[in-house]
């Protein structure tokens, strides 16, 4: 926007953004964060205002199953019978009056004139009524209000007041195991914005030179302290990338499992969109006499990110190709190591991919679970006798961690699974569901919640 532009307009167009990244993923089954970032560019928004525009979708995101609990009250007819478009209006109004510092009378007018805007004029007496009752408390009253009781229904109070489809709760509540006591705290971490954190790529950039706070686990992790990260020079040139620190400590794994005779041949068998596979290829080329990786993954778009995020450590690459994992273009036994990273339910990663809570079901696992299987049965042929295979997913889910694994070392005799914990001296309290695994969580770790689990490959 110009120079001309009033805060009153500024105010509007942020509004009107946060809606747009809305009706993309509800309508295009978009990734937030990628529509925002193309939202944001046709708007002309950045600074303060970018801020605004994140924190009202991913805020409305991360909290639309409590809104819809309190809406549901308010409104003279079941939800799914409004305007998707209307429904999304009333949820951002409820974020503001919720959980932002917007004053309850301005939330309500820019409601109005949001609704006005993108939908006509028929629903902006509902937006405007609803939203004024819902100014008449704050958030903790109204969960007091419509939540279940606690002590009859623990699971579904849980799920209302932090806003996750019990389903998802049940799963997280079964992957933590003896440490239950822990679930509130979990679910609590999955509505707290993750933290930026860089990683400088070895031997292309030193993490002393990355503006931010080492963070004590990952050696090459970086916590940015506030700004921009793609104003950061290393990061604009490619020595350093935005990475979760439990993506760099699955990659850090990888690279430090023991093999047994030559090390030179590395595998990251679903490598999209690439991060994993920039850190590795680093630690690849940093080796003396040096590894070189090769990249597949079955989807050529994300081959091609994959290409692009690799492009920087070229020495340690080996290649980027688009394969399908289950049917592998290599013979089996060619690689010394091999790094499979599952596509997964991504529950492991609610804070980052705030909508992903909403659109996974039960169902979905019967689909990812055998392909987790065939993909990690797929890993073990393609490591050699002597060599490590290193199974990861964003899941702490039991379905998709310790049972895949099980299963796998119940058919096959010439796998066993190793420690992992020791290969990460810095981390504590992460042991996983089975003796040696890793479970890295956001509530004791703040990372996602990255399963690791460590294979050899007996001859």
């Amino acid at each position: 926007m110009g120079p001309g532009c009033s805060d009153r307009q500024m105010s509007d167009l942020a509004r009107l953004a946060a809606f747009d990244v809305l009706a993309a993923v509800r309508e295009q089954d978009a990734y937030a964060n990628l529509a925002l970032a193309r939202v944001l560019r046709e708007h002309g928004l950045s600074g303060r205002d970018a801020a605004f525009v994140t924190e009202l979708v991913s805020g409305t995101l991360r909290r639309r199953g409590s809104y819809d609990a309190v809406l549901a009250g308010l409104v003279n007819r079941p939800l799914d019978r409004l305007q998707p478009a209307v429904l999304d209006v009333l949820r951002l109004g409820c974020h503001q009056l919720l959980a932002m510092r917007v004053a309850p009378h301005a939330a309500v007018a820019t409601s109005v004139d949001l609704a006005r805007s993108r939908v006509g004029r028929s629903p902006t007496g509902l937006v405007n009524a609803v939203l004024r009752k819902v100014a008449a408390h704050d958030m903790d009253a109204w969960m007091r209000r419509v939540a279940p009781d606690p002590g009859a229904d623990p699971v579904g109070y849980a799920a209302l007041v932090h806003s996750h489809p019990r389903w998802v709760v049940e799963a997280l509540a079964e992957a933590l195991g003896e440490r239950r006591d822990e679930l509130d705290a979990l679910l609590a971490a999955d509505n707290d914005p993750p933290a930026v954190t860089l990683a400088a790529l070895p031997g292309l950039a030193d993490p002393a030179e990355l503006p931010g706070t080492p963070t004590g686990r990952s050696p090459y992790a970086v916590l940015l302290d506030r700004g921009d990260p793609g104003a950061v020079a290393a990061v604009a040139e490619g020595r350093a990338r935005v990475q979760d620190e439990g993506s760099q400590l699955v990659a850090s794994v990888a690279a430090a499992v023991p093999v047994v005779g030559r090390d030179q041949r590395w595998l990251d068998l679903c490598a999209g969109p690439g991060g994993k596979s920039a850190l590795l290829t680093a630690l690849a080329a940093a080796r003396r006499p040096a590894a070189r990786l090769l990249a597949a993954d079955r989807a050529p778009h994300r081959a091609r990110l994959v290409a692009a995020a690799t492009r920087a450590t070229g020495s340690g690459a080996l290649g980027v190709i688009a394969a399908d994992g289950t049917r592998p273009a290599w013979r089996p036994g060619s690689f010394d190591r091999v790094l499979v990273d599952a596509p997964c339910s991504g529950l492991g990663a609610l804070r980052r991919r705030p909508e992903a809570r909403w659109r996974r079901t039960p169902q979905d696992l019967t689909t990812l679970v055998p392909l987790q299987q065939d993909l990690l049965a797929s890993a073990v042929d393609a490591a050699r006798p002597g060599g490590a295979v290193v199974y990861a997913t964003c899941s702490p889910v039991l379905a998709e961690t310790a049972e895949v694994v099980t299963r796998l070392l119940a058919a096959r005799h010439d796998v066993r699974l190793e420690d992992g914990l020791r290969l990460l001296p810095g981390v504590e309290d992460a042991a996983g569901p089975l003796a040696g695994s890793v479970q890295l969580w956001p509530h004791r770790h703040g990372t996602d919640a990255m399963f690791i689990a460590v294979l050899r490959r007996d001859g």
